[in-house]
């Protein structure tokens, strides 16, 4: 084999191991839950799939788009942010489609990132703010970010103890995995933070609709001077239930989203125009599916609490995102959580995510994703009962991952 070097930088996730177990586990005949990946399974709001359907018998549109998406779709995602957030933004030079945000935040950090500039990144995090970094052959550094832990101090010790200073910082709230949320007066000193150092700042709001319990999530541009030094990223996957689709945006800063734009230019036609259509429609109509959306998910979240609760296992309620972040039980912490997850999936027939492969800081707990059914969710707790249940074979001294 040939030698591919961003290859080796980039390990196999750590999911994999969890996902090979569980295709086993299910040619076996096994019915396993799955609360592992975040796939939403609410199906596309009917509207949105009517429109696609319209748009797509018609020839016109089977033709290459534009790799900055059609000028009605940038047009209304400027409507939309200036609804939701009354922000201006400029559809021809602050705002541009991509092919989900996955795609967005990887090609913009291509396309801003040198070799050796230092980008700043939570641990845990969603896997691809840190490995968009690797990919583009910056140095990344991980900031540590706890559920009960001040984030931005984290920011400052690490940011002292830097040299060269970081050039970008990539941060997401509603935060995946760990749920934590902020408020407008965070990015306010995030906006201070970059214009102090020089820093760019990258955020992604994917889950910004999917909050509970009366919060309602602020978007990073509502800081004053924050399109002076940063964008955000928002996908269509987790409000519309449209993951399949493949639709984001970037908006923001002219000169980053210049940058995205130029290298998008070289990599893609854009998304398919029928989708794009159907995605203005989302965004422009109606958006009771998005409460109906959210609602589906707090009644979710709200069974799963409660029912670990009931057994025993004690987590904290999240106010956004569409997952929940567990601490594994104290007797089974010493197994870390790759290992839990498996013992999870053997004996309690439930998948979840290993913390571990969020970062190194997330190895003391498992991601549950809420993304099947209450009576599935219910299912899943009795389950995971036998197991919490059993005798104290796993309360061992030493860890397990050390042998």
């Amino acid at each position: 084999m040939k030698d591919f070097p961003r290859i080796k930088r980039i390990p196999p996730y750590v999911f994999a191991t969890i996902d090979e177990m569980k295709l086993k586990a299910r040619r076996e005949g096994e019915d396993i839950i799955d609360l592992g990946m975040g796939n939403p399974d609410i199906p596309t709001p009917k509207h949105i799939v009517d429109k696609l359907i319209e748009a797509s018998r018609k020839s016109h549109n089977h033709r290459y788009s534009a790799s900055r998406g059609i000028t009605k779709l940038r047009m209304a995602i400027s409507s939309w942010y200036k609804r939701r957030y009354n922000i201006d933004i400029d559809p021809d030079t602050e705002a541009i489609v991509t092919i989900g945000a996955k795609e967005g935040l990887s090609h913009l950090v291509l396309a801003t990132i040198g070799t050796e500039d230092v980008v700043f990144v939570p641990d845990p995090t969603y896997p691809i703010h840190s490995y968009s970094v690797v990919i583009a052959g910056g140095d990344l550094r991980s900031i540590p970010l706890y559920p009960q832990g001040d984030f931005f101090q984290e920011l400052m010790n690490a940011t002292r103890q830097t040299w060269p200073h970081p050039k970008m910082l990539i941060i997401s709230f509603p935060h995946n995995p760990t749920t934590c949320v902020v408020d407008i007066d965070f990015f306010k000193k995030v906006v201070d933070f970059a214009r102090e150092h020089n820093v760019m700042i990258v955020h992604d709001f994917a889950y910004a609709d999917i909050v509970y319990d009366g919060y309602k999530a602020p978007s990073f541009l509502q800081a004053p001077g924050a399109k002076q030094v940063g964008v955000e990223i928002f996908s269509l996957s987790k409000s519309y239930s449209m993951p399949g689709w493949r639709v984001g945006f970037v908006v923001g800063n002219k000169d980053m989203i210049f940058a995205l734009r130029r290298i998008k230019s070289y990599l893609d036609y854009g998304i398919f125009q029928p989708i794009q259509i159907a995605s203005i429609i989302a965004l422009n109509e109606s958006q009771e599916c998005v409460t109906e959306i959210v609602k589906t998910y707090r009644e979710r979240r709200d069974v799963l609490i409660e029912g670990l609760d009931r057994i025993g296992w004690k987590v904290e309620k999240p106010k956004g995102t569409m997952f929940v972040w567990a601490k594994i039980p104290e007797k089974f912490q010493s197994l870390g959580s790759v290992e839990f997850s498996k013992l999870m999936l053997k004996k309690a027939k439930v998948a979840v995510a290993p913390g571990l492969g969020f970062g190194s800081y997330g190895d003391e707990y498992v991601r549950f994703a809420l993304v099947e059914n209450k009576h599935r969710i219910r299912q899943a707790i009795r389950g995971i009962k036998k197991l919490l249940c059993e005798e104290n074979e796993y309360s061992i001294t030493g860890s397990s991952r050390d042998r």
